[in-house]
């Protein structure tokens, strides 16, 4: 079982685990960060999108010793205080969301766009978001919510 030190959400961790843990597992059952969702396991619904190394990915396709020394960031490290971050508060303001088991994986790709492209169009913004599946609602409130989430990013 291989020993793995990554740094998630601004914090050193070091654990043993075993060779076939997905990041997503090892961010919910070990860490107990529960933000990031389990929702297809095949990489298809975009639930559990956390950045790692600054990228947007899929973390049930990628194991936890995978990202051995890299940085990891969950939809947790946008609230570190509690206070929503822009992108969060227009999800909010948008009712970019219904049931919200999505809105993590949503926010997180958004956020990985808006870094991107601080500026994106409607239709940018419908391409970026195209891995994450919604089952809840219509994609409208959820490009609404990024669009004016850059918006208020940019100031």
């Amino acid at each position: 079982m291989p020993d793995i030190t990554l740094n998630v959400n601004r914090q050193a961790v070091s654990k043993t685990v075993e060779g076939r843990t997905l990041l997503v597992e090892f961010i919910r059952e070990t860490l107990g960060l529960t933000g990031t969702h389990m929702g297809c396991d095949t990489s298809q619904c975009g639930a559990c999108v956390v950045h790692l190394d600054g990228k947007p990915v899929k973390s049930c396709t990628v194991l936890a010793a995978q990202a051995d020394g890299a940085e990891v960031k969950t939809i947790e490290s946008l609230a570190p205080e509690g206070e929503m971050n822009p992108m969060q508060r227009a999800f909010h303001e948008h009712h970019g969301l219904q049931c919200g088991f999505c809105t993590p994986g949503m926010v997180m790709t958004a956020m990985a766009l808006v870094a991107e492209n601080p500026d994106p169009t409607e239709a940018q913004v419908r391409h970026g978001l195209e891995g994450n599946i919604c089952r809840c609602t219509g994609y409208q409130n959820i490009v609404a919510a990024v669009l004016d989430g850059a918006k208020a990013m940019r100031g």
